[in-house]
């Protein structure tokens, strides 16, 4: 399997917090150097999400940068997303594949465990993410992924690795350097008073 390009670099997750500023501020982050992002809203409201979705889907097109929906394959499809990203509890790679094709990124959570990274590339997943790397503000109580599993990750995995959970432009060499492709971050670059210089730090654009 030929890696994806464009699977490398600065993610930023959308915070729900964000409000009326969703678009302002995923701007400034890719402006500031992310190369992708992830629309995460487990909101009720089809509507508003789909508005979002679809402004999200400009502000990447115009950056050239990549949009993922979380949980969600049908609202993915439905804005024409270039992906959807899947947990625990969401469909199957197999059944986002049926809604969103053959060219579709699909990236699923595979937390601390090898083992459900490698059964979620023999289903055909386009990139796995582990973690939480470092306590994470978004989700404290996640479980930890060791810096010693990304490098396993990169050995035993033809696709690209992504980190998530309290990555900080302070602590993601060590990340960096035991293998992981994507730097996946929600606070540190979106709870910033300075959203595209918070992005910019991380370096990776």
């Amino acid at each position: 399997m030929v890696k994806d390009p464009r699977l490398a670099g600065l993610y930023v997750l959308t915070d729900e917090r964000l409000g009326e500023h969703l678009a302002t501020a995923v701007d400034a982050a890719l402006s500031g150097g992310a190369r992708l992002v992830q629309y995460r809203d487990k909101g009720t409201d089809g509507a508003r999400r789909e508005a979002e979705g679809r402004m999200l889907r400009e502000l990447t097109r115009r950056h050239d940068a990549v949009l993922i929906v979380n949980d969600d394959p049908a609202l993915a499809a439905y804005i024409g997303a270039d992906g959807v990203h899947l947990g625990r509890e969401d469909p199957d790679v197999a059944a986002a594949r049926s809604v969103l094709g053959t060219r579709a990124i699909i990236g699923v959570s595979c937390y601390d465990s090898l083992d459900l990274g490698r059964e979620a590339v023999s289903a055909g997943a386009d990139y796995v993410a582990f973690g939480s790397v470092y306590l994470s503000p978004t989700k404290p109580d996640a479980v930890r992924a060791p810096l010693e599993l990304f490098a396993a990750a990169k050995r035993a995995l033809a696709v690209p690795v992504c980190a998530i959970g309290g990555i900080t432009p302070a602590n993601a060499g060590p990340v960096l350097a035991a293998g992981a492709d994507m730097l996946a971050v929600v606070a540190s670059v979106f709870s910033a008073p300075d959203i595209k210089r918070a992005a910019q730090a991380f370096g990776l654009s």
